[in-house]
Order: C-alpha cells, then sequence, then structure tokens
C-alpha cells in the first residue's frame, strides 16, 4: 500500500510536465510581429501632404464613411455593419499623412483599419420593495435590459483590403499628379464607383412617307385643268330683331261687319225690288 503512492506522485509530475512542454510550444502573439517593409499599410504619392490626405477623405466618403476628424493630415472614419439581429460590426479607419521633406513634394499615406464587433447582452436588474404595514417583508422585483457589448477588436491585416482602399485614393488624386507619376486611372466600376449615365438622345422625326409619282397626262387626253375655286368665310347674317305686336288704343268692336260680295258675282233679281 505505502508503495503505490510514489508511483501515483511520479505519475502525476510527468503529466504536469507534459502539459508543460505543451503549452510552452504556443509562440505569444506578438512574436507575428516581424516589423518588415511590406507596403500594406503605406503608399507614396507625388503630392503634397494636405493633398494626399484630401484624396483619401473623399476616399471614404464615396464608400458611405463618416469622418470623425477635423485635421488636414490626419483623417479618421467609421462604418457600421448590422450582419444579424444580435450582432454589429464596426470598421473604424485611420488615415495619417506624412510629407517626406523632398523638393517634389511627395507624401507617404499610412492606413489602417480596426474591426470591432458587438453583441446584443442582456443584463438582469433585481431591486426588492419594502412593506412598513407588514414588517420587514420584501417583495423581489426583476428586470432584463439589452444592449450591444463590445466583444472583438482586431485590426485588418488584409492586403487586399488595403490595395482597393489605395487604388480608389488614386481616383481622387489631382489629374497633373497622376500624369506626372505616369499613374494609369482604373476604369471606375471595378472601384466600386457609380458609371455617369449618358443624357438619352432625342427621338429623330420619323421619315414623311414618300408621294407616288403620277403620270404625266398628254395633250390629247389630258383636260385643262381649271383652278378651283377657293372658299371664302361667309359672314352669319344679322340675327332679326324680335316683333312685338302693337298695342292700339281704339276700342275693339263689338260685332263684326260683315262686308256683301260684289255685285258681278251676284245673280239678276227675279221680282222687282219694293221701295221702303
Amino acid at each position: 500500500m505505502f508503495k503505490s503512492f510514489p508511483v501515483r506522485v511520479v505519475g502525476l509530475a510527468l503529466v504536469l510536465a507534459a502539459a508543460a512542454g505543451c503549452s510552452s510550444k504556443k509562440a505569444a502573439i506578438y512574436e507575428h510581429e516581424n516589423f518588415d517593409d511590406s507596403g500594406t499599410f503605406s503608399r507614396n504619392y507625388p503630392v503634397t501632404d494636405k493633398q494626399s490626405c484630401e484624396a483619401a477623405r473623399r476616399a471614404l466618403l464615396s464608400q458611405g464613411y463618416i469622418i470623425t476628424s477635423s485635421d488636414p493630415k490626419l483623417i479618421a472614419g467609421h462604418k457600421s455593419f448590422q450582419q444579424t439581429g444580435e450582432t454589429h460590426m464596426e470598421i473604424s479607419f485611420s488615415v495619417v499623412c506624412a510629407d517626406d521633406g523632398s523638393e517634389g513634394h511627395h507624401a507617404t499615406m499610412f492606413a489602417n483599419a480596426l474591426q470591432d464587433s458587438y453583441a446584443l447582452k442582456k443584463t438582469n436588474n433585481s431591486a426588492s420593495l419594502g412593506v412598513g404595514v407588514l414588517g420587514s417583508v420584501s417583495m423581489p422585483i426583476g428586470s432584463s435590459d439589452d444592449s450591444m457589448v463590445k466583444v472583438a477588436s482586431e485590426t485588418v491585416s488584409s492586403a487586399k483590403f488595403y490595395e482597393r482602399f489605395f487604388a480608389l485614393v488614386e481616383l481622387f488624386l489631382p489629374a497633373e499628379a497622376k500624369k506626372a507619376a505616369h499613374i494609369v486611372e482604373k476604369p471606375k466600376t471595378d472601384l466600386g464607383m457609380p458609371e455617369p449615365q449618358a443624357a438619352p438622345a432625342p427621338l429623330a422625326p420619323a421619315p414623311a412617307p414618300a408621294a407616288e409619282p403620277t403620270p404625266a397626262p398628254t395633250q390629247e387626253s389630258a383636260p385643262a385643268a381649271t383652278p378651283e375655286p377657293v372658299s371664302q368665310p361667309v359672314a352669319a347674317p344679322p340675327e332679326p330683331a324680335p316683333v312685338t305686336p302693337a298695342q292700339s288704343t281704339e276700342p275693339a268692336p263689338s260685332s263684326e261687319t260683315v262686308t256683301p260680295p260684289p255685285q258681278s258675282d251676284l245673280p239678276p233679281p227675279s221680282e222687282p225690288i219694293p221701295a221702303l
């Protein structure tokens, strides 16, 4: 029984040594920092520091970043992304422009982006309510609040990410500087810029149908053309004035008078007419 105790101690020591050996193989995070000039985060432009930072500011504004700095040699901006209902991400951009001090007014632009991740967390809050009439009786009251909490923060180290950014910066450099540095302009559609739409050309009027040629009349069969009378507008006749009956002042006769027919129409009398 007593011999088994040292064996257990030796076995435990071996396990601890193996665990220590495995943990020592993991390199620290700062071992990845080589501090080599890879050119991922910097570019050199043949313009002044203010002009290069102005191009960077316009490039970030064209992609929806909110600029939060007013220094002409330091540009800071951020952009938010809502991935799901419970996760949120934000990219913070920082650009610094430094003059090289050369006669050609060259400046170096340093850019880095920070990615922050947020998650929805619920916090429970509890409180107690004391009632004086009942003595020391307390009633717990609970509530929960939802809030976004930062869960991760990391510097973006993708080389393609910064290549796209610096290519967009070159688009906003002065034209004279790009021509002197032999910088070839890339199409705006490749950089995510909207292409200007050309105004639609006005529609051409439809051509009138060609009149069919009529054969020329011969002298024998074609009658002489007579000019058609030109119609003239006829004025409308004046409207007649309304006729109103004249009112006579003489009294109307009480009986109608009958006029005898003419003598020539009556037959001759057969008997003599006695005198009155």
